[in-house]
């Protein structure tokens, strides 16, 4: 069989202007691809996967540099006296939490996140106002932490200040290029200022700032807050950050208060008293054991909340019973009265009083126990921050019985 060859065709010659676009778009796309390579830019280029997941997160206030550069201040948040082997409450851990997020987002940095949460014992005893339905619930033993993702939604943090957990993927990525980079990959800070960690070239270039937080307490970074210049998150940032099927209890329950009014009374561990060298018992918040009281409540709040109206309470303190006088002004509820609800979704207490709070945060009239921010509403007067200053309790009505 004979094998017939193709006839060539002559080429015709390229048209100028051709050869002209093509080079162009040769250039732009070189010129795209260096700038991912950069050790300015996006460090792992040749991994489509992690650039799928930059990709899908969304950026604040369209700054790219967020995901160029990261934060960490350790593996866990807070580690309170010289040893680690307990941590101090929700509330306190925030605190410090709060303060990593704004260095972040001062920096514009995404901020590595420790992956757990250490469960303070004495904070993860429920309180006699949750009695659960499920008994096994109350007779499984006591976790020492929780997954940080079990308590809040990080892609919903993410919108504002952008994070990564220090056991995912991408951190494990972090630390490796980190490395390939020498000098360039990492810095390890103390003592130095927010401030200078933005502005020196010697810092600000770098792909990975690790700074050695202080050793009682993170948020001991953020304490001279008001000369600093720093981006300040709200105190209810991070209670609004509660995870999808938290938010999604809390709706369901607020949906069946209606219209409600709420009070969350901080007791127990506040009341903290010693003796003095003459015996004289002293406390840190003088009116806290008086203002927390029944009779004291119904007068501070009476003219915030009307008779009739329902009332939420959220509180640590452990005697049954404790608020009943409420419930001749007041339709009372507690989160007990919706075990159906709130059980399946908590694990721990962390959980159940991020749950509670975001009622009290939906409710018509939100009073504190203390005052967090100059608008707030609250039932005592006694600062919340720490004064150090012990002093001889007050239980006396310094106002007209109501």
């Amino acid at each position: 069989m004979a094998i017939h060859k193709t006839q060539k065709l002559k080429q015709k010659p390229r048209s100028p202007i051709l050869i002209l676009i093509a080079s162009i778009s040769c250039i732009a796309i070189l010129y795209i691809a260096s700038s991912f390579i950069s050790t300015k830019g996006l460090f792992f280029f040749t991994n489509p996967t992690t650039l799928n997941n930059i990709k899908s997160k969304k950026i604040f206030n369209n700054q790219e540099s967020y995901y160029h550069k990261y934060l960490y201040w350790g593996n866990r948040v807070d580690c309170p006296g010289k040893h680690c082997d307990t941590c101090a409450g929700l509330g306190h851990q925030e605190s410090s939490l709060r303060c990593a997020l704004e260095e972040a987002m001062f920096l514009q940095r995404t901020f590595v996140m420790p992956s757990t949460m250490c469960l303070n014992p004495i904070h993860n005893n429920k309180g006699i106002l949750h009695k659960t339905s499920n008994s096994s619930l109350e007779e499984r033993p006591k976790a020492s932490s929780c997954a940080m993702d079990s308590l809040y939604d990080l892609e919903f943090i993410s919108n504002t200040v952008p994070v990564i957990l220090d056991n995912s993927k991408m951190w494990h990525q972090v630390l490796a290029t980190s490395m390939k980079l020498g000098s360039r990959g990492v810095a390890h800070v103390q003592g130095v200022s927010r401030v200078d960690l933005k502005e020196k070239d010697s810092y600000s270039s770098i792909l990975l700032i690790n700074r050695t937080a202080s050793p009682l307490a993170w948020f001991a970074e953020c304490k001279d807050r008001n000369n600093r210049s720093s981006i300040m998150l709200p105190y209810s940032f991070l209670p609004s950050m509660a995870t999808k099927k938290l938010r999604a209890a809390a709706d369901k329950v607020k949906a069946l208060l209606g219209d409600y009014d709420a009070i969350h009374v901080r007791r127990g561990d506040i009341l903290k008293t010693r003796k003095d060298r003459f015996g004289v018992e002293r406390s840190l918040h003088p009116h806290i054991d008086r203002d927390t009281r029944p009779e004291f409540i119904l007068c501070r709040i009476a003219k915030w909340v009307p008779r009739g109206r329902t009332l939420f309470i959220a509180s640590n303190e452990r005697k049954e019973g404790f608020f009943s006088p409420l419930a001749k002004r007041y339709k009372l509820a507690y989160s007990s009265n919706y075990s159906r609800i709130i059980d399946p979704v908590i694990e721990n207490n962390y959980q159940l009083f991020m749950l509670e709070r975001l009622i009290l945060m939906g409710a018509k009239t939100y009073i504190k126990t203390y005052k967090e921010e100059d608008n707030d509403l609250s039932l005592t007067d006694d600062p919340k921050k720490n004064t150090k200053v012990w002093q001889i309790p007050v239980y006396t009505m310094d106002t007209k019985e109501c």
